[in-house]
C-alpha cells in the first residue's frame, strides 16, 4: 500500500512541475498571436474607412453632376423662347458624343461649387462631358426625349496598407442624365434635340 501512495505523490508532484513548466512556456503566446492578428485587423479597419471615403466621393460627384444637369435642362428664360443655357452643336450619339468639354457655365456655376462645398477640388475633375442627347433613342420619333447628359471622373487615392490599393489613385466615374424641359418640336410635331 505504501508503494501506491508514494507513487501517487510522485505523480502529483510531476504533474504540478509539468503544469508550472507549461505555464512558463505560454507566457509570450498572447503577444505573438496579437502581433499576427494586428496587421489583419488594421488592414480591415483602414479598408472600411477608405472604401467609405470613396463611396462618399462618389455620392458627392453624382450630386454635383445632378445639380449641373438640373440647371442645364432648364430654358434660360420663358420670354426668350426655349433656348438652353449652354448651346450644343448637335445631339450626340452613344458612339459619337457631342461633348462640351470646356468649362461651361453649368460647370462653373453649379458643378464646381457643389464639389467645393463638400471639400473636393474641382480642378481634379477629368473627362468632363456635357452633351445634349436623345435619351430613349430606340423608341418612336414622336415620343423621343431630348436631354442633357453630364459625365466626369474624379480621382481618389486609397491608403489601405498591405494591399495593392496602397497609395493607388482610383478614378471614380459618374454620369447623370435629365430630360430637357419645354422641348422644341419640328413641323411634324416631333421633338427636336439641339
Amino acid at each position: 500500500m505504501m508503494i501506491g501512495i508514494s507513487w501517487c505523490r510522485k505523480a502529483r508532484r510531476g504533474l504540478r512541475a509539468f503544469g508550472r513548466l507549461a505555464a512558463r512556456d505560454d507566457a509570450g503566446v498572447e503577444i505573438f498571436e496579437f502581433a499576427l492578428v494586428l496587421p489583419l485587423l488594421a488592414t480591415l479597419l483602414l479598408g472600411i474607412v477608405w472604401i467609405g471615403r470613396a463611396y462618399n466621393v462618389y455620392q458627392t460627384i453624382t450630386r454635383a453632376a445632378r445639380e449641373g444637369a438640373r440647371y442645364a435642362v432648364l430654358p434660360n428664360c420663358a420670354s426668350c423662347g426655349n433656348n438652353m443655357t449652354d448651346t450644343y452643336a448637335s445631339a450626340g450619339t452613344a458612339s459619337n458624343p457631342a461633348c462640351l468639354t470646356n468649362p461651361t457655365s453649368t460647370f462653373t456655376n453649379y458643378v464646381s461649387p457643389a464639389l467645393s462645398a463638400s471639400g473636393l477640388d474641382p480642378t481634379q475633375v477629368s473627362n468632363y462631358c456635357q452633351e445634349a442627347a436623345v435619351l430613349n433613342s430606340s423608341s418612336d420619333a414622336s415620343v423621343k426625349q431630348c436631354g442633357v447628359v453630364i459625365s466626369f471622373a474624379y480621382p481618389v487615392q486609397l491608403a489601405i496598407p498591405f494591399t495593392s490599393f496602397n497609395a493607388t489613385p482610383v478614378s471614380i466615374h459618374t454620369q447623370v442624365q435629365m430630360r430637357m424641359e419645354n422641348q422644341s418640336v419640328d413641323s411634324l410635331g416631333n421633338p427636336t434635340c439641339p
